[in-house]
């Protein structure tokens, strides 16, 4: 088939939570990033995929391909702040620490300056498709929007809106309700209209959190959303503080209100939600709205452990967020071992003065498996994207992880290793020096 790229690699990929699939393959790529067929490697229809492929890509022995990085939740604008400030609670974080940052992006030059210091280093760490929140400023989320489109990374890009007169400085907010959502509005147009995008990078509408945004804008933001069908993102029940703030304003959750502003709604991607009660995570799962679960930063400012498994038992869509930088990792990998990790906290309990038998919340704990499920199909699952799997249909997003390389601590030993256990070292020890390249819509872009 003319145009058409043939890959033959060590597969592993997760197509459903409890399952781990490890073959040897050929993957057909058309033209346009689509997975055409995928074959077992020794069979003629491989040999024929091969012979018949304009470009024919083979992964060598001791390299394995997998689905790429889905990451659900990044704030694009504090990346120069990765690993700070971090000992401090939310609200103080943010007016001491990110609000100032944030405002410094009026200035275009230094937008673009972070905007292409971040994209390629989290391409870099496997992360294909990323959900970023950017700034009030509507010409420095074009520009990350333009960011994402040179550097070949799939993307859904938000200008944040907020203009609540106690939730935010005076000095960076909106100035009105109505001025937001025109925004917001502008915004939506100018991600979609971007000069060689071809739907590489969407828009998604961003209220920051219930905190920063007076109910006007809720509310018009929720119009906006039902008139254009574009998705939503924005906090939830993230913390003690922010869900407090929620219940005495309005005397329901974060989700209940949310939702009645129609802003959780079907693929809506609310992160954090360590607070959500049992009737929340209902709510979540009638309407189809999914939770951006950073383990790593709910560590630090939520307060709390996401209920993972009872989430996903209770049909509510369920990816991972590195929540960059209130999360300090850069890759998803190291937040789906972390999520393994608060899931076994949540289940076994931390405080030994508390009797064994009631310390934990049963039945909490998830493995490696659905870690890396949650990464790749949970995270397309919840955007409602055709990504995360190796499978005809899907875009081929794809990483490649080096399990030899010199000097790293992930490497294969055949004498002692099954396919699962070196799955399992993947998922725990892989960074960006042992991702050897980086596809996205079939395009090789860091490799």
């Amino acid at each position: 088939m003319t145009g058409t790229t043939a890959v033959r690699a060590a597969l592993f990929q997760t197509p459903e939570r409890d399952r781990l699939e490890h073959r040897t393959v050929v993957v057909e790529v058309d033209a346009a990033g689509l997975i055409a067929q995928v074959h077992d490697a020794h069979t003629a229809a491989a040999a024929d995929a091969i012979a018949n492929a304009a470009t024919v890509v083979s992964v060598p022995d001791g390299s394995v391909l997998l689905p790429g990085l889905v990451d659900l939740h990044v704030h694009a604008p504090q990346w120069p702040q990765l690993g700070t400030g971090l000992d401090l609670p939310l609200e103080q974080w943010l007016f001491e620490h990110t609000f100032p940052l944030e405002a410094r992006y009026a200035d275009a030059a230094f937008a673009t300056s972070v905007w292409d210091s971040l994209v390629p280093t989290l391409l870099a760490h496997g992360t294909t498709t990323a959900v970023y929140y950017a700034t009030v400023h509507e010409a420095a989320t074009t520009a990350l929007g333009e960011a994402c489109v040179r550097h070949g990374q799939r993307a859904f890009v938000g200008r944040v809106a907020m203009d609540h007169p106690e939730g935010t400085p005076e000095w960076y907010r909106d100035v009105s309700a109505s001025a937001a959502v025109d925004a917001s509005q502008r915004s939506i147009e100018s991600i979609t209209n971007l000069f060689g995008n071809a739907g590489l990078v969407r828009p998604i509408i961003t209220p920051r959190f219930i905190p920063a945004c007076s109910d006007a804008l809720l509310a018009g933001l929720g119009e906006l959303a039902a008139a254009t069908g574009e998705l939503v993102q924005t906090h939830c029940s993230e913390s003690d503080w922010e869900h407090a703030y929620v219940l005495d304003r309005f005397g329901v959750t974060d989700s209940v209100r949310l939702a009645q502003f129609g802003l959780a709604r079907d693929h809506s991607v609310l992160a954090h939600c360590g607070h959500v009660t049992a009737a929340d995570l209902g709510v979540l799962s009638s309407i189809g709205a999914g939770v951006a679960h950073c383990p790593l930063s709910n560590s630090y400012f939520g307060d709390a452990v996401f209920p993972t498994r009872k989430a996903l038992d209770g049909g509510v869509r369920v990816g991972l967020g590195t929540d960059i930088a209130g999360g300090s990792g850069v890759g998803l990998l190291g937040q789906a071992a972390m999520a393994v990790t608060v899931s076994r906290m949540l289940e076994d309990g931390v405080d030994a003065a508390v009797a064994r038998a009631k310390r934990g919340v049963a039945g909490s704990r998830i493995d490696a498996v659905e870690a890396f499920w949650l990464a790749t199909c949970g995270g397309a699952d919840v955007l409602g994207i055709a990504v995360g799997l190796i499978e005809p249909g899907r875009q081929f997003d794809a990483i490649v992880v080096d399990t030899a390389r010199s000097g790293s601590g992930l490497r294969y030993w055949p004498e002692v290793d099954s396919a699962e256990r070196l799955f399992e070292k993947i998922v725990r020890l892989a960074g960006a020096a042992d991702i050897t390249d980086v596809w996205v819509a079939g395009r090789k872009v860091t490799g």
